[in-house]
């Protein structure tokens, strides 16, 4: 008899323990800050291989981020009513300063081998040129402002040909289709790029001051490969197609020659400090 109420009791303190672990365990997943979360499923989703599309993880970070606000990692939301092309920098003529040469600030949050977490920050019609992501998957959450976006993949099999070879300085063309060409908001699905589909080539330009949140996996290293190249689109009709080349009639407009470039002399990025925060890693 003793010894059944023993157990008993031995049983209801375990439980009693158990429940006081999820609780306490529940109580720190609410306190955890947002950008924690994110970091703590990045490290246990991420193997240094891009991700499927169709992944259950994809959908849970999709899910997450979709969460995350500006005062999450750091941020105050800048105004939206600042001039867009030439503002006012400074406090006199003297000063003034065409928007689109402020740079664009780079905040660093965290990077791996197996992903980088990092912000950029836009002033009004600041770009970010039309790159690559080599064999890569890129989430991006606009935190505030709109940010136009226009995206293509590459049309497989590879359609290349090779410009006037009487031009100085040639380069080959390579097809591209357009995938997304919009303005996406805080309020917008969240953009996912992978090595294939879902527009892996695409440019930024900020239609009000931005913040866009990137998580960018495996992370770019010139080493095995995955370095940031850039390209001019041009149109369709610009070159003629050749022999066995094809695209689907009546939407020739979905289509652009990609001819890759040396980094744009007008593409200014600065470092920032990234203010969130601070991650247990």
């Amino acid at each position: 008899m003793l010894s059944r109420l023993f157990k008993a009791g031995e049983k209801v303190l375990l439980n009693l323990v158990n429940k006081k672990d999820l609780h306490m365990a529940s109580r720190n997943m609410e306190n955890s800050p947002k950008v924690q979360e994110l970091y703590d499923l990045c490290k246990e989703t991420f193997t240094g291989k891009a991700p499927s599309p169709a992944s259950m993880a994809v959908q849970k970070l999709c899910s997450l981020l979709d969460t995350v606000s500006p005062a999450d990692v750091g941020l105050e939301e800048e105004a939206q009513d600042d001039d867009r092309g030439y503002g006012v920098s400074g406090v006199s003529r003297v000063n003034r300063v065409g928007r689109w040469a402020q740079p664009i600030t780079f905040l660093d949050i965290h990077e791996c081998d197996t992903f980088t977490m990092c912000i950029f920050c836009f002033p009004t019609s600041s770009v970010i040129p039309l790159h690559d992501h080599p064999e890569m998957t890129v989430f991006s959450k606009i935190l505030y402002g709109s940010l136009h976006v226009k995206a293509y993949d590459w049309v497989e099999p590879p359609c290349i040909i090779t410009q006037d070879k009487a031009a100085p300085g040639f380069l080959p063309a390579r097809l591209a289709k357009l995938v997304s060409d919009k303005v996406i908001t805080p309020e917008s699905e969240i953009p996912v790029l992978y090595p294939k589909t879902g527009g892996n080539l695409h440019c930024f330009t900020a239609l009000t001051p931005c913040a866009v949140l990137d998580i960018l996996t495996p992370p770019y290293k010139e080493s095995v490969g995955r370095s940031c190249s850039y390209y001019m689109d041009y149109p369709l009709s610009t070159f003629a197609l050749e022999e066995g080349m094809k695209v689907v009639e009546g939407k020739e407009d979905e289509y652009a020659w990609l001819v890759q470039i040396d980094t744009p002399d007008d593409l200014h990025m600065r470092p920032g400090s990234y203010t969130g925060p601070t991650l247990r890693v």
